[in-house]
């Protein structure tokens, strides 16, 4: 038949051509969403429901994303010069009791680590560190508040009162509110979102003229004294991140577009309204290469090939301009089906938009906005991501300045082949807070394959695993490794189930 060597060469060339590329499947993979708290956007519901209702329904998102192989959630504890935990520089928020500075009666922010860490996630303490108020009502502000407090810190704009980003005791104050949460909680990472100088009103100016004059250098610029501001902050919560706690991230949320290339040919092809650099007076591209932060997102909330801000030519723009620190890509899911861009109409809208960061190697994961937008409705995008993009676990990012030796200080004491349970008692666990259960066979292997992973397990500082029958099945071998505070990977040690003494350390 003449056309059948026609059709198999069209085959080959597709196939060759990549059209029938799969998926990557990588063992790492930052999967985070964002919860905010702000006006009750995604939890609590509301800060009148019953602490049972709330505990309730953070749970429910937890294990809405653990479903969906999600490894981090960053959830908002400091909205507007409050805070969701006992602090001693905010008063409790209003978001979370109904009354601000009414305590909930329990330490609610240890509780919903301990959760998230329970079902193998990273818990991400997401800070607004300048905006101090949601709106002008001020009466309802608790009178330890530091708009009571410290009222020549704040400067009112638009409908809110935010922080001077220019004053040193600012500044001071708020690297004291970091340092507080980082040493009374065990969370894995310090977050700032896009919110640092507001975002500009039109005929407002932003009333900071006195405290430009009284700290300025000679010859700087009002706008280069700003972005000065901003960078001391990330550079001493930094700073001070990594002199307690080394091991936990800082990472940072910018708007989607650095500049325009209207304004700078360095910036991106995009006609935003407004640019992180220009009108947030924000500089990621200076923090990167000072080594400030250990992961980026930038908020790139636009469809694929929108065309005043395509979300394709903005993720090219930062997978070539990060340097010195992990970049995710932040997904604007709230706009399914939701949004005047009829793109986002578009089932696969936001699975391109996956492929897209999948394939392009300076991208190291994705970050959802906000977390109820797909828990409500888009069940077929919902069920569509899990079927091609999220049907095997991973495990998150190291952050590049991490020190990359492992730390092989652990040792199997006894392994008890149980009936229901493999019982496994360690030494020294409080170094590896998860162990990861693979399937394996006899030999052991250097570096198992994320579609091995059986189980990951949240140890704390419990110097015993008990791995479920259920996960081993009929297997005669199993792969123990483990993570430390790092997300730094223990070699591996094989467990021999089949045998009277399932473990030999001379092995």
């Amino acid at each position: 038949m003449p056309g059948k060597p026609y059709f198999l060469l069209i085959l080959v060339l597709a196939t060759s051509c990549s059209i029938f590329k799969p998926i990557p499947k990588p063992k790492r993979e930052f999967r985070g969403f964002w919860v905010a708290t702000v006006v009750n956007i995604d939890w609590p519901k509301s800060g009148k429901d019953t602490l049972e209702k709330q505990k309730a329904d953070y749970l429910d998102i937890l294990e809405f994303y653990q479903n969906m192989s999600f490894n981090a959630a960053i959830v908002q504890i400091r909205a507007a010069g409050d805070a969701f935990y006992d602090s001693e520089h905010a008063p409790w928020s209003r978001f979370l009791t109904g009354q601000e500075g009414k305590a909930p009666g329990t330490d609610i922010l240890e509780w919903m680590i301990d959760e998230t860490h329970k079902r193998g996630m990273e818990f991400h303490a997401w800070l607004n560190p300048y905006r101090a108020t949601f709106d002008l009502n001020t009466e309802i502000l608790s009178p330890i508040h530091d708009y009571y407090l410290h009222p020549e810190w704040m400067i009112k704009y638009g409908k809110k009162f935010y922080y001077d980003p220019g004053l040193p005791q600012v500044r001071k104050h708020l690297v004291s509110i970091m340092e507080e949460l980082i040493t009374n909680y065990e969370i894995d990472a310090i977050h700032f979102d896009d919110y640092f100088y507001p975002y500009k009103v039109k005929d407002e100016v932003f009333g900071d003229s006195l405290s430009y004059t009284s700290n300025h250098l000679a010859n700087q610029s009002m706008e280069d004294w700003r972005r000065s501001n901003v960078d001391s902050l990330v550079k001493n919560v930094h700073r001070s991140i990594k002199s307690k706690k080394p091991w936990v991230q800082f990472g940072i949320s910018p708007f989607g577009v650095w500049k325009n290339n209207s304004t700078d040919p360095k910036g991106s092809d995009t006609k935003a309204g407004q640019t992180t650099y220009d009108d947030l007076y924000a500089d990621p591209l200076l923090w990167m290469e000072e080594g400030w932060m250990d992961y980026l997102v930038p908020q790139v909330y636009w469809s694929m090939d929108l065309p005043v801000a395509s979300h394709r030519k903005i993720v090219d723009w930062w997978s070539h301009n990060t340097k010195n620190t992990n970049l995710y890509i932040g997904n604007g899911t709230y706009k399914i089906r939701n949004n005047s861009d009829s793109s986002w109409n578009r089932k696969k809208e936001l699975p391109d938009q996956l492929k897209l960061a999948r394939e392009n190697e300076a991208v190291e994961g994705n970050v959802f906005f906000s977390a109820k937008s797909l828990m409500q409705n888009n069940s077929d995008v919902v069920e569509y991501l899990k079927k091609k993009y999220y049907n095997l676990d991973a495990l998150t990012p190291i952050s590049p300045w991490a020190d990359s030796t492992r730390q092989d200080k652990i040792s199997i004491v006894s392994v008890l082949n149980e009936k229901d349970v493999i019982r496994i008692s360690l030494d020294n666990p409080e170094v590896y807070p998860y162990a990861l259960c693979y399937a394996s066979g006899k030999k052991v292997k250097s570096n198992y394959p994320i579609k091995k992973l059986l189980a990951k397990i949240y140890l704390g500082t419990k110097d015993q695993i008990e791995i479920d029958k259920k996960w081993v099945r009929d297997r005669k071998h199993i792969a123990l490794t483990f993570l430390d505070k790092f997300g730094r990977e223990s070699e591996p040690i094989v467990i021999h189930l089949n045998q009277t003494d399932p473990y030999d350390s001379k092995r």
